[in-house]
Protein backbone atom coordinates (compact mmCIF):
# COMPACT_ATOMS: atom_id res chain seq x y z
CA UNK A 1 0.00 0.00 0.00
CA UNK A 2 2.81 2.25 1.08
CA UNK A 3 4.82 1.63 -1.94
CA UNK A 4 1.34 1.93 -4.43
CA UNK A 5 1.26 5.29 -2.62
CA UNK A 6 4.85 6.22 -3.13
CA UNK A 7 4.66 5.20 -6.92
CA UNK A 8 1.40 7.55 -7.31
CA UNK A 9 3.07 10.91 -6.20
CA UNK A 10 5.86 9.94 -7.88
CA UNK A 11 4.44 10.13 -10.83
CA UNK A 12 2.26 13.18 -10.16
CA UNK A 13 5.09 15.02 -8.87
CA UNK A 14 6.72 13.94 -12.28
CA UNK A 15 3.55 16.07 -13.81
CA UNK A 16 4.36 19.33 -11.79
CA UNK A 17 8.05 18.92 -13.04
CA UNK A 18 6.60 18.62 -16.37
CA UNK A 19 4.57 22.25 -16.64
CA UNK A 20 7.64 23.77 -14.61
CA UNK A 21 9.76 22.57 -17.67
CA UNK A 22 7.10 23.42 -20.54
CA UNK A 23 5.01 26.49 -19.31
CA UNK A 24 5.62 27.92 -22.45
CA UNK A 25 3.97 25.01 -24.33
CA UNK A 26 0.34 24.05 -24.94
CA UNK A 27 -0.40 21.71 -21.58
CA UNK A 28 -3.01 19.79 -22.52
CA UNK A 29 -4.40 17.11 -20.60
CA UNK A 30 -2.74 14.45 -23.50
CA UNK A 31 0.54 15.87 -22.50
CA UNK A 32 0.06 15.91 -19.29
CA UNK A 33 -1.80 12.42 -18.59
CA UNK A 34 0.62 10.58 -20.41
CA UNK A 35 3.86 12.14 -18.37
CA UNK A 36 1.89 10.43 -15.66
CA UNK A 37 0.83 7.15 -17.59
CA UNK A 38 -2.82 8.05 -16.52
CA UNK A 39 -5.59 8.12 -19.06
CA UNK A 40 -6.80 11.51 -19.92
CA UNK A 41 -10.20 10.86 -19.13
CA UNK A 42 -9.33 10.49 -15.20
CA UNK A 43 -6.27 12.60 -15.21
CA UNK A 44 -7.82 15.93 -14.15
CA UNK A 45 -9.99 14.46 -11.47
CA UNK A 46 -6.87 12.92 -9.96
CA UNK A 47 -4.99 16.23 -10.56
CA UNK A 48 -7.71 18.23 -8.69
CA UNK A 49 -8.05 15.76 -5.87
CA UNK A 50 -4.65 15.58 -5.03
CA UNK A 51 -3.66 19.20 -5.10
CA UNK A 52 -6.61 20.93 -4.20
CA UNK A 53 -7.39 22.64 -7.63
CA UNK A 54 -8.04 21.81 -10.86
CA UNK A 55 -4.73 20.98 -13.82
CA UNK A 56 -6.11 24.26 -15.98
CA UNK A 57 -5.33 26.55 -13.13
CA UNK A 58 -2.65 25.50 -11.59
CA UNK A 59 -1.00 26.05 -15.10
CA UNK A 60 -2.79 29.56 -14.88
CA UNK A 61 -1.57 30.70 -11.56
CA UNK A 62 2.31 28.98 -12.30
CA UNK A 63 2.12 31.14 -15.71
CA UNK A 64 0.84 34.37 -13.79
CA UNK A 65 3.58 33.31 -10.87
CA UNK A 66 6.58 33.77 -13.08
CA UNK A 67 4.95 36.62 -14.94
CA UNK A 68 4.77 38.76 -12.01
CA UNK A 69 8.38 37.67 -11.00
CA UNK A 70 9.34 38.80 -14.71
CA UNK A 71 7.56 41.94 -13.70
CA UNK A 72 8.76 42.82 -10.87
CA UNK A 73 12.82 41.37 -10.30
CA UNK A 74 13.49 41.74 -14.15
CA UNK A 75 13.18 45.05 -16.43
CA UNK A 76 14.61 43.17 -19.57
CA UNK A 77 11.18 41.92 -21.16
CA UNK A 78 8.44 44.42 -22.14
CA UNK A 79 5.01 43.62 -20.91
CA UNK A 80 3.96 42.41 -24.03
CA UNK A 81 6.60 39.55 -24.39
CA UNK A 82 5.78 38.90 -20.82
CA UNK A 83 2.00 38.50 -21.85
CA UNK A 84 3.41 36.47 -24.59
CA UNK A 85 5.01 33.76 -22.30
CA UNK A 86 2.18 33.67 -20.15
CA UNK A 87 -0.04 32.02 -22.84
CA UNK A 88 -2.08 35.05 -23.98
CA UNK A 89 -2.68 36.43 -27.68
CA UNK A 90 -2.92 39.75 -26.96
CA UNK A 91 -1.71 42.16 -24.04
CA UNK A 92 -4.94 43.52 -23.05
CA UNK A 93 -6.61 40.00 -22.32
CA UNK A 94 -3.14 39.34 -19.96
CA UNK A 95 -3.54 42.82 -18.52
CA UNK A 96 -7.27 41.85 -17.89
CA UNK A 97 -6.59 38.60 -16.01
CA UNK A 98 -3.32 39.80 -14.28
CA UNK A 99 -5.64 42.59 -12.67
CA UNK A 100 -8.66 39.65 -12.21
CA UNK A 101 -6.15 37.61 -9.96
CA UNK A 102 -3.69 40.51 -8.21
CA UNK A 103 -5.72 43.91 -8.02
CA UNK A 104 -3.51 45.54 -10.38
CA UNK A 105 -2.48 46.11 -13.81
CA UNK A 106 0.77 44.06 -15.44
CA UNK A 107 2.51 48.09 -15.54
CA UNK A 108 1.13 48.66 -11.85
CA UNK A 109 2.68 45.87 -10.57
CA UNK A 110 5.99 46.34 -12.29
CA UNK A 111 6.51 49.58 -10.53
CA UNK A 112 4.87 49.63 -7.48
CA UNK A 113 3.47 46.12 -6.68
CA UNK A 114 1.27 45.22 -3.35
CA UNK A 115 2.19 42.11 -2.26
CA UNK A 116 0.03 41.45 -0.24
CA UNK A 117 -3.27 40.17 -2.36
CA UNK A 118 -0.50 38.89 -4.74
CA UNK A 119 0.47 36.29 -1.24
CA UNK A 120 -3.18 35.20 -1.02
CA UNK A 121 -3.93 34.34 -4.70
CA UNK A 122 -0.52 32.91 -5.18
CA UNK A 123 -1.57 30.52 -2.25
CA UNK A 124 -3.34 27.68 -3.73
CA UNK A 125 -0.09 27.11 -6.16
CA UNK A 126 2.23 27.06 -3.39
CA UNK A 127 0.06 24.83 -1.09
CA UNK A 128 -0.47 22.78 -4.27
CA UNK A 129 2.75 22.06 -4.71
CA UNK A 130 4.07 21.43 -1.36
CA UNK A 131 1.74 18.58 -0.96
CA UNK A 132 4.04 16.88 -2.47
CA UNK A 133 7.55 18.44 -1.93
CA UNK A 134 7.54 17.62 1.79
CA UNK A 135 11.55 16.52 1.58
CA UNK A 136 12.58 14.11 4.24
CA UNK A 137 16.21 14.91 5.31
CA UNK A 138 18.76 12.01 6.67
CA UNK A 139 22.20 12.74 8.13
CA UNK A 140 24.05 11.87 5.25
CA UNK A 141 22.51 15.00 3.70
CA UNK A 142 24.61 16.93 5.74
CA UNK A 143 28.47 17.72 5.38
CA UNK A 144 30.87 19.74 7.71
CA UNK A 145 32.88 22.25 5.69
CA UNK A 146 35.42 24.84 6.31
CA UNK A 147 34.20 27.88 4.89
CA UNK A 148 36.36 31.38 4.27
CA UNK A 149 34.88 34.63 5.00
CA UNK A 150 33.17 36.50 2.82
CA UNK A 151 33.03 40.46 2.39
CA UNK A 152 29.47 41.37 1.59
CA UNK A 153 27.00 44.32 0.96
CA UNK A 154 23.95 43.89 2.87
CA UNK A 155 20.06 45.16 2.54
CA UNK A 156 18.43 44.94 5.90
CA UNK A 157 14.85 43.86 5.93
CA UNK A 158 13.29 44.38 9.24
CA UNK A 159 9.39 44.05 9.43
CA UNK A 160 6.36 42.50 8.05
CA UNK A 161 7.20 39.63 5.66
CA UNK A 162 4.72 40.30 3.11
CA UNK A 163 6.43 43.37 2.20
CA UNK A 164 10.08 41.54 1.91
CA UNK A 165 9.49 41.43 -1.86
CA UNK A 166 9.72 45.35 -1.72
CA UNK A 167 13.05 44.80 -0.29
CA UNK A 168 14.05 42.12 -2.64
CA UNK A 169 13.02 44.49 -5.81
CA UNK A 170 15.30 46.94 -4.67
CA UNK A 171 18.39 44.31 -3.74
CA UNK A 172 17.78 43.25 -7.49
CA UNK A 173 18.21 46.90 -8.92
CA UNK A 174 21.30 47.95 -6.50
CA UNK A 175 23.35 45.21 -6.99
CA UNK A 176 22.22 45.36 -11.23
CA UNK A 177 24.17 49.11 -10.76
CA UNK A 178 26.78 48.16 -8.78
CA UNK A 179 27.31 45.35 -11.26
CA UNK A 180 27.05 42.66 -9.30
CA UNK A 181 26.11 39.93 -11.10
CA UNK A 182 24.42 36.92 -9.21
CA UNK A 183 26.81 34.81 -11.71
CA UNK A 184 30.19 36.30 -9.97
CA UNK A 185 29.11 37.70 -7.30
CA UNK A 186 27.36 35.17 -4.29
CA UNK A 187 24.20 35.76 -3.40
CA UNK A 188 23.23 35.29 0.74
CA UNK A 189 19.92 35.31 2.96
CA UNK A 190 21.30 35.90 6.63
CA UNK A 191 18.14 34.97 9.12
CA UNK A 192 18.20 37.62 12.01
CA UNK A 193 14.37 36.02 13.62
CA UNK A 194 11.74 33.33 13.06
CA UNK A 195 10.51 32.31 9.60
CA UNK A 196 6.98 33.37 11.14
CA UNK A 197 7.99 35.46 14.51
CA UNK A 198 4.77 36.02 17.35
CA UNK A 199 4.58 39.26 15.69
CA UNK A 200 5.29 39.84 11.91
CA UNK A 201 6.80 43.66 12.89
CA UNK A 202 9.76 41.03 14.56
CA UNK A 203 10.91 39.84 11.69
CA UNK A 204 14.01 40.12 9.81
CA UNK A 205 16.55 39.16 7.09
CA UNK A 206 19.47 40.45 5.71
CA UNK A 207 20.10 40.46 1.60
CA UNK A 208 23.52 39.64 0.83
CA UNK A 209 25.70 40.31 -2.31
CA UNK A 210 29.71 39.03 -1.86
CA UNK A 211 31.87 41.81 -3.14
CA UNK A 212 35.40 43.13 -2.06
CA UNK A 213 34.51 46.32 -4.13
CA UNK A 214 33.91 49.36 -2.14
CA UNK A 215 29.90 49.98 -1.45
CA UNK A 216 28.02 52.97 -3.60
CA UNK A 217 24.87 53.18 -1.69
CA UNK A 218 22.99 54.85 -5.35
CA UNK A 219 20.07 56.08 -2.69
CA UNK A 220 19.90 52.83 -1.03
CA UNK A 221 20.54 52.29 2.68
CA UNK A 222 23.57 49.82 2.35
CA UNK A 223 25.97 48.16 4.90
CA UNK A 224 29.20 46.81 4.68
CA UNK A 225 29.20 43.37 6.85
CA UNK A 226 31.36 40.27 6.79
CA UNK A 227 29.78 36.49 7.17
CA UNK A 228 32.77 34.87 9.01
CA UNK A 229 34.60 31.50 7.85
CA UNK A 230 34.66 28.65 9.68
CA UNK A 231 33.14 25.37 10.04
CA UNK A 232 29.37 25.11 9.18
CA UNK A 233 27.07 22.26 8.85
CA UNK A 234 25.62 22.44 5.72
CA UNK A 235 22.57 20.76 4.03
CA UNK A 236 21.77 21.86 0.06
CA UNK A 237 18.04 21.84 -0.98
CA UNK A 238 16.78 21.35 -4.58
CA UNK A 239 13.68 22.95 -5.55
CA UNK A 240 10.98 24.74 -3.70
CA UNK A 241 13.78 27.05 -2.46
CA UNK A 242 11.34 29.80 -1.44
CA UNK A 243 10.43 28.34 1.89
CA UNK A 244 13.72 26.77 3.50
CA UNK A 245 12.00 26.37 6.97
CA UNK A 246 11.67 22.53 7.00
CA UNK A 247 15.32 22.10 6.24
CA UNK A 248 16.35 24.62 9.18
CA UNK A 249 14.11 22.54 11.45
CA UNK A 250 15.80 19.49 10.55
CA UNK A 251 19.03 21.00 11.34
CA UNK A 252 17.91 22.35 14.54
CA UNK A 253 15.72 19.64 15.81
CA UNK A 254 17.12 16.42 14.34
CA UNK A 255 21.12 16.63 13.06
CA UNK A 256 22.45 18.85 15.53
CA UNK A 257 21.14 17.04 18.72
CA UNK A 258 22.54 14.02 17.47
CA UNK A 259 25.54 14.95 15.79
CA UNK A 260 27.23 16.80 19.52
CA UNK A 261 28.34 19.64 17.71
CA UNK A 262 27.51 22.94 19.35
CA UNK A 263 26.56 25.85 17.45
CA UNK A 264 28.61 29.41 16.77
CA UNK A 265 27.13 32.50 17.44
CA UNK A 266 26.17 33.68 14.04
CA UNK A 267 23.06 33.05 12.94
CA UNK A 268 21.89 30.48 10.23
CA UNK A 269 22.64 31.55 6.58
CA UNK A 270 22.13 30.23 2.88
CA UNK A 271 23.99 31.07 -0.27
CA UNK A 272 21.17 30.74 -3.58
CA UNK A 273 22.92 29.11 -5.90
CA UNK A 274 20.12 28.96 -8.78
CA UNK A 275 17.16 31.70 -8.91
CA UNK A 276 13.54 31.20 -10.21
CA UNK A 277 12.38 32.43 -13.10
CA UNK A 278 15.65 31.75 -14.52
CA UNK A 279 15.38 27.78 -14.05
CA UNK A 280 12.31 26.05 -13.18
CA UNK A 281 10.85 26.44 -9.59
CA UNK A 282 12.02 22.56 -8.83
CA UNK A 283 15.63 23.42 -10.05
CA UNK A 284 16.13 26.00 -7.62
CA UNK A 285 18.77 25.38 -5.09
CA UNK A 286 20.15 26.48 -1.80
CA UNK A 287 22.15 25.81 0.90
CA UNK A 288 21.74 26.05 4.10
CA UNK A 289 24.37 26.86 6.40
CA UNK A 290 24.84 26.36 10.05
CA UNK A 291 27.72 27.77 11.76
CA UNK A 292 29.67 25.25 14.32
CA UNK A 293 32.27 26.23 16.92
Amino acid sequence: MKAALQNYHTRMQLVLDYIDRHLDDDLDLDALSSVACYSKYHFHRQFAATFGLSVHRYIQLARMKRASYLLAYRDAQSVTDIAMEAGYDAPDAFSRAFRQRFGQSPSSFRKSPDWEPWLAAIRPLDNARSKLMQKTFTISDVTIRNVSSTSVAIIEHRGDPVTLGATIQRFIAWRKAAGLHPKTSPTFNVWRSERRPASPADYGVDLCVGTDQAIEANGEQIKAGEIPGGRCAVLRVVGNTDNLEPAALYLYRDWLPASGEEVRDFPIYCQRLSFFPEVPEHETVAELYLPLK
